[in-house]
């Protein structure tokens, strides 16, 4: 019997850290990079103008914590900020969007009759689908870096996953620092260097 609690219990924890597992997964993350592009020349970077996420001219909250957020992820791989012929500008957009899921599946219920002859009741079982409908919402963080000198863009990161909604100011902001450290988690340039081959 003591066997048997055991079991249970590693077993109750081994499910737990599975869906605590599923639960923490991030954003999908892509990335592209152009292959002419020579990141080893690189040292200085600056903000486009303007910004895709300041389209009426002014900045938000929100914002100036994604352009901080760039910052620091640009300058912990060495570059220099700068707004006089920086070698790289940075834009940043990001928009949200409604989304809805739906799912079906197979499930059987059952229906219960009288039977006049056996006098009694039946149970029968049937096949149903069973739809679930879910509605979240999808947000995209779009970080793009542009050559100044040729005005092409040479590295994109995209993050898109669901957005959770909320009203306190840490907590927002540790969301946009967690969804720009993935995006940069998937360049592999640092300023100056010349990136090792795959």
């Amino acid at each position: 019997m003591n066997t048997y609690r055991v079991a249970v219990r590693i077993l109750g924890l081994a499910a737990l850290v599975v869906f605590l597992a599923a639960c923490a997964t991030g954003p999908r993350i892509t990335t592209e990079a152009d292959p002419e592009a020579d990141f080893a020349r690189y040292r200085t970077f600056g903000f486009y103008s303007p910004l895709a996420i300041e389209p009426h001219g002014y900045s938000s909250a929100a914002s100036e914590r994604m352009k901080a957020s760039a910052r620091a992820q640009m300058e912990a791989r060495g570059y220099v900020f700068t707004e006089d012929k920086p070698d790289l500008l940075l834009n940043i957009n990001a928009y949200t969007q409604q989304r809805t899921d739906v799912s079906s599946m197979p499930t059987v219920d059952y229906a219960y009759y009288y039977s006049y002859r056996a006098r009694g009741y039946y149970v029968v079982p049937y096949w149903r689908d069973r739809t679930d409908v879910y509605r979240y919402t999808e947000g995209t963080l779009n970080v793009d870096l542009v050559d100044a000198a040729r005005n092409r863009l040479v590295w994109e990161g995209i993050a898109v996953g669901r957005v959770t909604r909320s009203r306190d100011a840490a907590a927002r902001a540790a969301q946009i620092d967690g969804a720009m450290a993935d995006i940069f988690a998937q360049y592999p340039y640092r300023a100056g260097v010349v990136p090792a081959p795959r």
